[in-house]
């Protein structure tokens, strides 16, 4: 009911609304599937770049990690070239690690080059050289025992005979180059650290081609962050790198070291194609993979789809407002010159009313000379006329009611009055009553200020009326009464309402002036607060009780006139009507200690009130 309503007072029935409304809509709609197009290019091509940043980010592990594989395999390609060290490593790997001492120190005096190919030392200075390798081992496949060399110069040779250890069948097996470490070599070396990797190479004697055993590499996993350090400030989401068979050897966020990891099923993915272009969007991630095959472990990058939307927000949030903007000026533009014609169509259909009610002196205001502007002047031209026609066909008939009676209305001529005054203030000096003459003489004053119409009226202007009426009752009360006015000169022409201090005064003299005391004052004080010139009007009459001070301030705050207390509430409604209600008077009073009245007017130059 209310569209139908509304449909009924705005659309039915009034064409410039219908067609405003219409191309509003057409309007609103462009704009908004452009807007979702440019979006979709925009967000698309922002995914894009950011999942570009990514691939050159996982190039940068794939390439670390085959430095790190290269530079194992560097390690025994060195062992194999020095005959003295290849020599004391399998030495190493077939004896005990006492018989290898006694090895080295029989070489040493027999030849003391022999002590450079020291295979502890020489470890030890691969260790230093590269800060990421956490643990060193040597497998014999002969002895089935373990050398291991640690960061910190320890040595250790374990015994992991297949009869209490499954290292043999381990070291058996054949796994990637590249992989997780295993279980029961963490347990034997007591090493629990998630954050590894480990890289193995095979041992083969350079002569036969026997494998002697296997040289296996403990790499910290943090390392591999390194190679994310230039990515590091424009890079979305995180790096994870999965062995073959699920284990995590690295994650960027470190979350998931130790656990499953739950966007990419490994076993599947090193069959996949092994390029960069395989991403995927799925659990609301963006989910990016590059399969290593050869050396069997998976780089996988995601990204959740909160965060990349964060990255185009901005230029979302831009095109939000670009279409806001775009639609209000395709929509209030239109609407201003519709509702334009439309206000020039009423005043059109007014007159026309007006018209049919024979007020035929109306006139149309229009002096465009469009369409609407030239139905205006058409129709001032027909009434001008039908008015000529009608001036004279009733033309006799109007000039007999020249014959009706005139109202005079008597008027009082100022100047008789000055006049009259005059001689009678004259009289009284002559009969010796210069007090009544200066009376007279004030009041003729007075009375002439308050008369005479002036286009500016100024603050000099009101406080010679006030002291005018104040030195009537000066006169009147002799010694009784005094009175004080401070006007700073820069203050005369500041244009003031009229009678709006005289009252006040009037208000003191009739209910405040006590005549049984002989101290009784009153002073106005003019000064200048920022933007307001407030007028202090202050007394030592009879104040005023609380009570009826109440009744007073809320009498000029009534919106209606009421009667009561007119020349208060003429000051106040007037100075608030004028200049805003900020303005007026204010009323303070004390029973039997006098009162103060402030009038507060605007600081205005230069315009006249």
């Amino acid at each position: 009911m209310k569209i139908v309503s509304v449909y009924n007072n705005f659309f039915k029935n009034n064409m410039f609304m219908k067609m405003l409304f219409i191309f509003s809509m057409i309007s609103i709609v462009t704009i908004i599937t452009l807007s979702y197009i440019i979006f979709l290019s925009v967000s698309d091509s922002t995914i894009r770049r950011e999942l570009a940043i990514q691939k050159a980010a996982m190039e940068s592990v794939d390439r670390y990690i085959h430095q790190q594989y290269e530079s194992v395999q560097n390690m025994v390609r060195d062992m194999h070239q020095n005959e003295a060290l290849s020599a004391n490593i399998s030495y190493l790997m077939n004896h005990t690690y006492a018989d290898y001492v006694q090895h080295l120190t029989n070489g040493y005096y027999a030849n003391q080059d022999d002590y450079s190919a020291d295979v502890l030392k020489h470890f030890q200075n691969i260790m230093d050289r590269n800060a990421d390798i956490h643990q060193l081992m040597l497998y014999s496949a002969e002895r089935q025992d373990m050398s291991m060399f640690s960061p910190n110069k320890q040595f250790k040779k374990l015994d992991t005979n297949a009869a209490h250890s499954y290292i043999p069948d381990v070291m058996a097996m054949e796994t990637p180059n590249i992989s997780a470490p295993n279980y029961w070599i963490r347990k034997e070396i007591n090493e629990w650290s998630p954050d590894l990797y480990a890289i193995r190479v095979p041992i083969n004697n350079t002569q036969t081609l026997r494998n002697l055993g296997q040289f296996l590499v403990f790499f910290d996993s943090a390392g591999i962050g390194n190679a994310l350090d230039s990515y590091e400030s424009n890079f979305k989401g995180e790096i994870v790198v999965l062995s073959a068979k699920g284990n995590v050897l690295f994650d960027s966020s470190s979350n998931y070291y130790g656990k499953k990891y739950p966007f990419v099923e490994v076993a599947d993915s090193l069959f996949d194609q092994t390029d960069m272009d395989s991403m995927k969007k799925e659990k609301n991630m963006y989910v990016n993979k590059f399969v290593s095959a050869d050396q069997g472990y998976v780089i996988v990058a995601t990204v959740p789809v909160e965060e990349m939307a964060e990255t185009y927000a901005g230029i979302r949030n831009t095109i939000i407002s670009i279409s806001i903007v775009c639609t209000l000026f395709a929509v209030l533009v239109p609407a201003f010159f519709i509702i334009n014609f439309a206000k020039r169509t009423r005043r059109i259909i007014r007159f026309t009313q007006k018209v049919k009610y024979g007020n035929l002196s109306a006139r149309i205001d229009d002096a465009r000379d469009d369409e609407l502007g030239q139905i205006s002047h058409s129709f001032n031209d027909m009434l001008d006329e039908l008015n000529l026609y009608i001036e004279r066909v009733y033309k006799a008939e109007i000039k007999q009611k020249e014959t009706e009676l005139v109202a005079l209305q008597a008027r009082i001529n100022p100047h008789f009055l000055y006049n009259t005054l005059e001689v009678i203030r004259m009289r009284a000096i002559s009969q010796g009553a210069r007090d009544v003459g200066e009376m007279i003489y004030s009041l003729s004053v007075l009375f002439k200020s308050l008369v005479q119409q002036k286009k500016n009226y100024t603050l000099k202007d009101e406080m010679e009326a006030c002291r005018l009426y104040l030195e009537l009752f000066r006169i009147r009360y002799k010694d009784i009464f005094t009175y004080n006015i401070q006007l700073d000169p820069v203050h005369n022409q500041h244009p003031v309402v009229k009678l709006s201090l005289q009252p006040i005064i009037e208000n003191y003299v009739v209910h405040g002036i006590q005549t049984e005391r002989s101290d009784n004052q009153l002073s106005i004080v003019v000064e200048e607060l920022g933007d307001v010139l407030q007028v202090e009007v202050r007394d030592n009459g009879k104040g005023i009780a609380p009570d009826r001070l109440a009744e007073i301030l809320q009498e000029l705050e009534r919106p209606e006139e009421s009667g009561q207390m007119f020349g208060l509430r003429s000051v106040h409604s007037r100075l608030r009507y004028l200049y805003g209600p900020e303005f007026g008077i204010t009323i303070e009073s004390t029973l039997g200690e006098g009162t103060l009245i402030r009038v507060r007017y605007p600081h205005t130059e230069g315009t006249g009130v």
